[in-house]
């Protein structure tokens, strides 16, 4: 008898006013194609169990009233539990897009459940209003990053890159940067062979981040455990650098020993190995990038000594970085 399929992510899409439909329903079409490669991988390997499948739903914003509702359920009768929230791009220009509190808060609300924000170009804009990429990474469309610089300037902006990826937010430049967005959620919650085979099926490349050999640190956010969340929040704001295993628990209102059995619990990391992978893909992302020298990156991902720095990027990645800079490298070709 056919078990009953497992949704391993419900993705909201967020409808405000002016945004590009385009995305909302190309991102729709995407994710129904991934769920439909699934269905083809998992009966070539098993008949008696239904594969995972992506749960896709859209929210609009109606700022006159102040409210966010589901307006769309790609499988609906279930509880809603979103995973991921994606504010797609304007078709207008940033300095034309009013405020959108409602749609704000209700991001912020999603981030507090456990939610992994995600933006696409403009969308940007609605992200930073929730003021929880404040002092945080994140891309926006070349033509809109002076802009989004001056109306938020505590953000700090990396309009170079393609994809910044915080941990639990998530930010992609360009307007057609959706697919990228959208293939790299799919390599994580349906793994690669279906990410391929949905790019190959829309005849679009796949994202050069979504073929490193390497796995990539993927947090898990969407617990029940708010006070854990809490110091995740944390760690990801600033990059592992900051506070100490006493600093959480204290922010996390708990004592060490608690915090240290619930963090585990809940994460499947302690903090420090959870502060190494925070730390490391941000290596990563720089060694890709920039022509900067390794002990520089190490200073600032948070490593005082280089050589521990080495030491722990090469047990986690499996190459020194220098190596990982040869093969990944974009600015070394």
């Amino acid at each position: 008898m056919e078990k009953p399929g497992v949704p391993v992510a419900e993705i909201g899409l967020l409808i405000y006013p002016d945004c590009q439909l385009a995305a909302v329903h190309g991102l729709t079409d995407l994710f129904r194609i991934a769920n439909e490669s699934t269905e083809r991988i998992e009966a070539l390997e098993t008949a008696d169990i239904a594969p995972p499948f992506m749960r896709v739903s859209h929210w609009r914003a109606d700022e006159d009233e102040g409210k966010v509702s589901c307006v769309y359920d790609s499988h609906p009768g279930l509880p809603h539990r979103l995973s991921h929230v994606i504010a797609p791009p304007s078709i207008i220009s940033p300095k034309n897009m009013r405020p959108m509190p409602a749609a704000a808060a209700w991001m912020s609300e999603r981030h507090a459940q456990g939610s992994t924000l995600c933006s696409v170009c403009a969308g940007a804009f609605v992200l930073a209003e929730t003021g929880l990429i404040d002092g945080r990474r994140a891309t926006t469309h070349w033509a809109f990053a002076s802009e989004l610089a001056a109306r938020f300037p505590t953000i700090e902006l990396a309009a170079e890159n393609l994809v910044v990826d915080e941990g639990d937010i998530m930010t992609a430049g360009g307007i057609l940067a959706w697919t990228d967005l959208g293939l790299t959620l799919v390599e994580r919650l349906l793994g690669p062979s279906v990410m391929l085979a949905t790019a190959r099926f829309l005849l679009i490349d796949p994202p050069r981040r979504s073929q490193r050999p390497f796995g990539e640190f993927v947090p898990r956010l969407d617990h029940s455990d708010e006070a854990v969340r809490r110091a995740q929040h944390r760690i990801h704001a600033d990059g592992g650098k900051g506070a100490s295993v006493a600093e959480l628990a204290a922010s996390a209102g708990l004592t060490e020993r608690t915090f240290l059995r619930r963090f585990v619990k809940a994460t499947g990391l302690r903090p420090i190995d959870y502060v190494q992978e925070v730390r490391i893909a941000k290596a990563r992302e720089a060694l890709e990038l920039t022509r900067q020298p390794v002990d520089r990156i190490a200073w600032q991902v948070g490593y005082s000594d280089p050589a521990a720095f080495r030491k722990t990027f090469q047990r986690i990645t499996g190459l020194t970085p220098a190596t990982f800079r040869q093969r990944f490298g974009i600015a070394v070709r």
